[in-house]
């Protein structure tokens, strides 16, 4: 494939990831604070609402969806900040797997993708 990234093109990408992860950063914070007993150093808020039956309820409700939600924001900003190091090093835009360039459509789709098309298919095909 001849479909070189053009750097207007990886310009706008880098910015599009860079407020992602801000956008990202202020979700966390808003659900998880900093926590030295966690690997990640994050642990999900437990919301206090009061002290009856259907506060409670409400609020291990609460804790466990801003737990889920947690995982699935600290997965989306670590494909971020690989996207962001691959821009950094050069690497961005070439397959992790067959060393192929990556489509810019799929890149613009898709900035965080580190494999191109036929062997993320591939990949997925085998699981």
């Amino acid at each position: 494939m001849d479909k070189k990234l053009d750097s207007k093109i990886l310009a706008g990408i880098k910015k599009e990831l860079l407020a992602s992860k801000k956008a990202l950063l202020d979700n966390l914070q808003d659900i998880a604070h900093k926590d030295s007993h966690e690997a990640d150093n994050l642990g999900s808020k437990f919301p206090e609402y009061g002290d009856k039956p259907d506060e409670n309820a409400q609020e291990i409700t609460d804790y466990t969806t801003n737990s889920a939600a947690e995982k699935v924001l600290e997965k989306t900003l670590a494909d971020i900040e690989g996207a962001l190091k691959r821009i950094e090093n050069g690497t961005y835009g070439t397959c992790k797997y067959c060393g192929q360039i990556i489509d810019p459509k799929r890149l613009q789709a898709r900035p965080v993708a580190s494999a191109c098309i036929a062997c993320k298919t591939e990949l997925q095909e085998n699981e």
